[in-house]
């Protein structure tokens, strides 16, 4: 059930994400001026911090629908779904470990 809150949560996530972006890149035809404006608020620590929870929530939803995938499509999927999702937290925390690190480098390079 917890896979299931947390594949809706990133996938709302990522979509808000994305309604942001359009809504902010499209703020360039309008006015430049304001375009630039807009991103020059964003180079703070806390949407770095949110940067770093987005890449998060894209490997969270993008791992566990293969691991939907492989249940719904494999015939030993159902068998093996609580041990899929094992692998797929173990894999979530080593990747995420190194993207947050080279994420908070780049931040720290950039201040």
């Amino acid at each position: 059930m917890w896979s299931w809150v947390l594949h809706r949560i990133t996938g709302v996530s990522i979509f808000f994400f994305l309604f942001v972006h359009v809504l902010d890149t499209a703020v360039i035809r309008v006015n430049p001026d304001t375009y630039s404006k807009v991103i020059e608020t964003y180079k703070n620590p806390l949407v770095g911090l949110m940067e770093i929870a987005l890449v998060g929530c894209v490997l969270l939803h993008a791992c566990n629908g293969l691991r939907i995938i492989l249940v719904d499509f494999w015939s030993k999927g159902a068998k093996y779904q609580r041990q899929m999702l094992w692998i797929l937290l173990g894999v979530f925390i080593v990747v995420m470990a190194g993207a947050a690190i080279r994420l908070l480098q780049i931040m720290i390079d950039y201040s």
